[in-house]
């Protein structure tokens, strides 16, 4: 059977975007490619970028550009960070449901916000920060899981919400791999603040979860940002992140349970890293490196995290 040039053409595509996967190296028709360290061309057939000198294949750089393709396009750090959030809900909330047992996560708060919430136990056991597992366990990974588990529905749906609205806009400023180390960085900031202040104000009691600690880290980028700009875009961007903080430093103040301790270490440690951090993509290719290491290792990080706390939660079990 003769197939169409349009069953053809797309056997031809199909064929080359698996070639690509499996064997980055290899391209058909002989075209030409892209280093995906610096950007520029390189030979049909070349192993290395004759202008950094980046391996084609088997680098950080091309490794990235490999694993972007299960990502979106635009802002992928941004959407893979939603996507886990919203993944490990979906878990937590089925642990909840199996376990048959009350939802102990936001007390205090109106039945709103108890909507979809998870059972205090369930938090603990997928990571929650809790001070004495940290300090007495060892359990270090505890700075860095909670960043992704939320307490109720209402508690995923506003951080998401802040996330895909500034998100996308750092990720832009600083690059995809600084973006997601920079991210990572000042959530873990904002649970070292909020571990040491729970010594002080609850004994080393209580549970911790949600991404807000770093949320209001990459606000806290932002206003450093804006402080260098003088143009009326910049002082409008400074009053809106103004009023932001303010909104969420009263909201805290006024409803029980927000862990202010997280969003003023996330706040702090944002604002003081964009005081030292380029507020632009990486240029050279030397930058250019150093922000997929910075990228990997964030990533690497919070595998390793969630490893730990898997075999913490099967050990419990």
């Amino acid at each position: 059977m003769t197939l169409s040039p349009r069953w053809r053409w797309k056997l031809d595509r199909w064929k080359e975007q698996w070639l690509g996967w499996f064997l980055p190296g290899e391209r058909q028709e002989g075209r030409p490619r892209l280093c995906p360290s610096c950007g520029q061309l390189a030979g049909v057939n070349a192993r290395r970028c004759p202008n950094c000198g980046a391996s084609m294949t088997y680098s950080l750089a091309a490794a990235s550009q490999t694993f972007s393709r299960l990502l979106p396009s635009n802002s992928p750090a941004t959407y893979g960070l939603f996507s886990l959030c919203c993944l490990l809900y979906g878990i937590s909330l089925l642990l909840t449901l199996r376990a048959g047992q009350p939802a102990q996560a936001a007390q205090g708060l109106g039945s709103i916000f108890n909507i979809g919430a998870i059972n205090s136990y369930v938090l603990l056991g997928l990571g929650a920060r809790q001070t004495i597992y940290i300090l007495s366990g060892h359990q270090w990974w505890r700075l860095v899981t909670p960043i992704f588990l939320h307490a109720a529905l209402f508690h995923l749906g506003m951080n998401m919400w802040v996330l895909v609205d500034i998100g996308p806009m750092v990720e832009e400023i600083y690059g995809t791999p600084r973006f997601l180390y920079l991210f990572i960085l000042t959530g873990v900031c904002s649970w070292i603040a909020s571990t040491v202040w729970n010594i002080f104000a609850g004994g080393g009691y209580g549970l911790g979860m949600g991404a807000s600690g770093a949320l209001m880290g990459l606000i806290g980028l932002l206003l450093a940002v804006t402080s260098r700009g003088h143009s009326i875009q910049m002082q409008m961007l400074r009053s809106q992140l103004v009023r932001w903080i303010f909104y969420i430093v009263l909201l805290g103040v006024l409803m029980p349970g927000i862990d202010n301790a997280a969003h003023f270490g996330g706040l702090v440690s944002g604002f003081l890293i964009g005081r030292i951090v380029n507020d632009r993509p990486p240029a050279t290719p030397a930058e250019q490196k150093l922000a997929y290491a910075l990228g990997w290792t964030a990533g690497l990080v919070v595998a390793a995290s969630f490893l730990a706390m898997l075999a913490q939660f099967i050990h419990i079990r």
